[in-house]
């Protein structure tokens, strides 16, 4: 198993910064943690039940609580705190995130959704918003 040894909120770049203890260190999404909760209301009750998240480019996270010595639990601002991510969950999603981006997004658009088109799939940051401005001061 796998034991952090650092865990920081960063609430304005909407990124949960986790380090282990074998020198792995990742930025993980709150979207990417949220869409992934491994809850009974994302997973499901069993394979084939996942239940795709939509619309939560801009979830943040408000609360994350120690559960004993092997998880933490998010509060999303979403209203969703029913995930437990255990120490060696968190690693995977850090590890597995260009993969688990670019299921997600493949899941969108099968499902009809355009997805976070400002961010190519595996990005760990979304992208600058584009300046439309006309160049001109006003």
């Amino acid at each position: 198993m796998k034991n952090p040894t650092g865990l920081t909120v960063h609430s304005k770049s909407r990124i949960l910064e986790v380090s282990f203890d074998d020198g792995a260190s990742f930025n993980i999404p709150f979207e990417l943690l949220r869409v992934y909760s491994p809850s009974a209301e994302v997973k499901g009750h069993g394979p084939g039940q996942e239940v795709l998240q939509v619309g939560k480019r801009e979830v943040g996270v408000s609360a994350l609580d120690p559960v004993g010595n092997y998880a933490v639990k998010p509060t999303f601002t979403d209203g969703h705190s029913s995930g437990l991510f255990t120490w060696d969950y968190l690693y995977k999603l850090g590890a597995e995130q260009e993969a688990l981006w670019r299921d997600y997004m493949d899941r969108l658009h099968a499902a009809g959704f355009d997805g976070d088109s400002g961010r190519e799939s595996g990005a760990a940051l979304p992208s600058a918003k584009p300046n439309h401005g006309c160049g001109h001061k006003h």
